[in-house]
């Protein structure tokens, strides 16, 4: 099967400085052209990062094939910037209609993803991963699960409500906007008493 390797720049590359501590911001866009906002990012110096996944198709002479797309068109995640002024820029002032997820509709205040849960997030979306599944916010919500932490296997550290679907065991990972889910074996797993501290 052959690859089209074409993506948006920095869409799926994973930072791998764990000792970050800067949060993230989860902003809704009101255009589906991804790849030109994640031009703008990467002109104004800021980190983003796009879910993608991959989508099969044939081509003309009926080979398959398979391209990075988006998860969702209309999502993106952008690296809290130093000045506070470039993000109210970006959102008010930039070319595309945008708007930061908040906390709630009374204060208006961005809502600060923290480093590790947006790290592991991140880690949870490799494209390269099998055995994902993608949930919309409301989704994720409704699922009943078990906080824990995984402490075998190669999810090992990484951290998550334990769900159950179709008789099978998966971790669950929320961030606004968005819920990702990876396969685990129940027994790999221990649960966490205070949840709120872990994420």
């Amino acid at each position: 099967m052959e690859d089209e390797t074409t993506k948006p720049s920095s869409a799926f590359v994973l930072g791998a400085d764990t000792e970050d501590s800067t949060p993230w911001y989860a902003i809704r866009l009101f255009t589906s052209n991804q790849t030109k906002v994640g031009d703008y990012c990467n002109e104004h110096g800021l980190e983003f990062f796009i879910p993608m996944q991959y989508r099969f198709y044939e081509d003309e002479n009926g080979r398959p094939k398979r391209k990075l797309r988006p998860v969702v068109s209309n999502l993106i995640f952008v690296k809290k910037p130093e000045s506070a002024g470039l993000m109210k820029e970006m959102v008010t002032q930039g070319e595309f209609k945008m708007s930061v997820i908040t906390k709630d509709k009374q204060t208006r205040e961005y809502y600060e993803i923290p480093a590790k849960q947006m790290f592991e997030f991140k880690a949870m979306c490799n494209p390269d991963i099998e055995l994902r599944k993608y949930l919309s916010q409301e989704e994720a919500r409704l699922k009943v699960g078990t906080p824990v932490l995984v402490c075998h296997g190669p999810l090992k550290g990484l951290t998550g409500r334990l769900v159950r679907q179709s008789h099978k065991y998966y971790l669950l990972k929320e961030v606004p906007g968005i819920g990702v889910m990876l396969k685990v074996s129940r027994w790999c797993c221990k649960p966490i008493a205070d949840f709120s501290e872990k994420k």
